[in-house]
């Protein structure tokens, strides 16, 4: 088994008239994972307007706590109580920084720290400039604490899959193209 974070996706689409009902289950949801052991956190992603589509974020520990969430009773009566508010379900589980990038096609290592280095510069450098003055008054250690509290869900959540969308053709290059200056891009 895994020990490192693992994610996994969910996307739902929620049936017509159900949207408040969906929320407050989603809701429901969060405070259930919470209550399990190597639960690191959770999101949901609206869908932009006019789409119904919805995806949920879960992080744990470990691939183990992980399968422990997912296998739980109080999970399995969870969905059961909200299967009436969504339709077309599916999810995608990803480890370490690879739920950033397309599912199944990993670019090399030193591309995705190019495209996380891409959001991070100027995302950190706007919020130095916008909040410099209040956190260089505060001492390190808290200082750190707000600027990493304020900017690891931006970047998770926004920044970064923001940087991967728009670099995605020079992600996936081929890497066994014939010859440096030909480029096969992956379908």
């Amino acid at each position: 088994m895994s020990t490192e974070p693992v994610t996994l996706m969910v996307a739902r689409r929620v049936r017509k008239g159900c949207y408040r009902d969906f929320l407050a289950w989603l809701e429901e949801g969060k405070q259930l994972a919470s209550d399990f052991p190597g639960y690191l956190g959770s999101g949901v992603l609206a869908p932009p307007e006019g789409d119904d589509e919805f995806q949920i974020i879960c992080r744990f520990a470990d691939e183990a706590s992980l399968a422990a969430w997912k296998g739980s009773a109080s999970r399995h009566a969870w969905l059961k109580r909200g299967g009436h508010l969504f339709a077309h379900p599916h999810e995608h589980r990803a480890k370490g920084l690879d739920h950033w990038f397309a599912p199944g096609v990993r670019p090399p290592r030193w591309k995705q720290s190019v495209a996380i280095w891409v959001a991070f510069f100027p995302v950190s450098l706007a919020f130095q400039l916008v909040s410099g003055d209040a956190l260089n008054q505060l001492p390190l250690l808290p200082a750190v604490l707000v600027s990493t509290l304020v900017l690891t869900p931006l970047m998770t959540y926004v920044f970064i899959p923001l940087s991967t969308r728009l670099l995605g053709g020079w992600l996936q290059v081929d890497r066994h193209a014939e010859s440096p200056s030909t480029h096969t891009l992956r379908r």
